[in-house]
């Protein structure tokens, strides 16, 4: 036997266990991305011979992987959501996005710079690199498959895969800024690459993006359900894939004007989406993007795993983890409790939404992808250990809770409808 049968064999178990885990899992405190990276710990435990891996030395296919697990999933979530975009009807959204994510990012860097003493651009990149969330990870906390009502979701789903769907578009921003400090200032602190940033970096790509992700989702929204011929009327054929042809152009296309990619595919699956809000080729768009997000989120936390059993933690420090601890047990909760003062939101349903700040493979992407725009003067193995360890924690904790919490939090909300009816 070669190492290659034996990768084929591995490939087959890990597809059909994505397809069967879900079920298993259902309303149990356990979660198919802590199965699968407690298998890759498992199995590179193991006395075989085994293919290395290593994101640190193969950084470009670790940011190319992630890359594609991160569009997929946006175009998954934006095309799930029933709620058209609005000023009020997301508001909680609004919330998390310009208040939660920057005080949480501006928090955790100043906690970082003065707890592990990195300089100041390598504590913005963490921080940066963290902001982005990942209700995949743990699905209980996400909105479920289109639907005509518009009304269906509850809020604390939809503020979840909501915020997720664009704060992964508007990490790119603070990540540059942490490129643009090091590339200024090296270990020290300036304000001159400010200016450039906020209108380059902040106003320009954002605006392409949003802009490319709607004239994308347009154009695309036209050629689902528009033309009169049913041969080019693609909604009609009811082919799952062409959901992967959306993706990649309204990202490459983006990406070649300059803009965020990762907004514009959120902003695409939304548009398209509100083309045609009731037609049920939306399920058929959806069941197969989310049918290669799970495939593509077994595979990225197996190979986290197989990281962390052969030593990506060992670069780990105490005060590294403190960080990412009081990142996912105290700033993020925090800061969401404060983004969400004033909302609609319940007492209890305030504090799910603010505690479960998944971190996952968009964190693994931007650092990948800014160790290879410049040197943050700190190992990267130690920041590729706190990271690593960041979502390990995440994964465990939000995926062994994610279940009873959320479900708790649904039957009392039944439970308390009869009564306000009653009333």
């Amino acid at each position: 036997m070669t190492m290659a049968d034996g990768l084929f064999a591995c490939l087959g178990v890990g597809a059909l266990g994505a397809a069967v885990l879900p079920r298993l899992v259902a309303g149990r405190p356990l979660s198919l991305p802590l199965v699968f990276l407690a298998a890759g710990i498992a199995v590179y435990l193991l006395p075989l011979p085994l293919p290395e891996i290593d994101p640190v030395d193969d950084r470009l296919l670790t940011e190319h992987v992630t890359e594609i697990g991160v569009i997929v999933a946006l175009m998954g979530a934006g095309l799930a959501l029933n709620r058209p975009v609005g000023r009020r009807r997301w508001a909680t959204t609004w919330r998390l996005l310009g208040v939660t994510m920057p005080l949480t990012v501006v928090v955790m860097a100043l906690l970082v710079w003065w707890l592990l003493d990195w300089p100041p651009a390598a504590a913005l990149l963490l921080a940066a690199v963290l902001a982005p969330t990942d209700p995949v990870l743990a699905s209980e906390v996400r909105v479920g498959e289109p639907t005509e009502d518009e009304d269906d979701e509850d809020e604390v789903r939809f503020a979840l895969t909501s915020e997720a769907g664009l704060n992964d578009g508007l990490a790119f921003p603070l990540t540059y800024a942490a490129v643009a400090l090091a590339a200024a200032a090296g270990a020290g602190w300036s304000v001159d690459w400010v200016g450039s940033w906020a209108l380059e970096d902040v106003a320009f790509k954002c605006v392409v993006g949003v802009l490319g992700g709607l004239l994308a989702g347009r154009l695309l929204g036209w050629l689902f359900f528009r033309p009169r011929s049913p041969e080019l009327r693609l909604s009609e054929h009811r082919e799952g894939f062409v959901a992967l042809g959306a993706t990649f152009l309204s990202y490459g296309l983006t990406e070649v004007l300059g803009g965020y990619g990762f907004l514009a595919v959120f902003t695409t699956a939304c548009t398209i989406r509100a083309a045609e809000r009731t037609h049920g080729f939306h399920n058929v768009l959806h069941d197969f993007v989310e049918q290669i997000e799970r495939l593509f989120t077994a595979g990225v936390l197996f190979l986290l795993g197989a990281f962390i059993a052969l030593g990506g933690l060992s670069a780990l420090t105490w005060r590294g983890a403190l960080a990412a601890l009081a990142l996912l047990l105290v700033i993020r909760p925090l800061a969401g409790w404060t983004g969400l003062l004033g909302s609609s939101l319940g007492r209890k349903e305030r504090w799910v939404v603010a505690g479960y700040g998944i971190r996952g493979i968009g964190s693994l992407y931007y650092l990948a992808y800014a160790l290879g725009q410049h040197d943050f003067l700190v190992p990267e193995r130690e920041l590729w250990a706190v990271v690593t360890f960041t979502v390990l924690v995440s994964v465990v904790l939000h995926g062994v809770t994610a279940g009873p919490v959320v479900g708790r939090l649904d039957r009392q909300r039944s439970e308390a409808s009869p009564q306000q009816q009653g009333t």
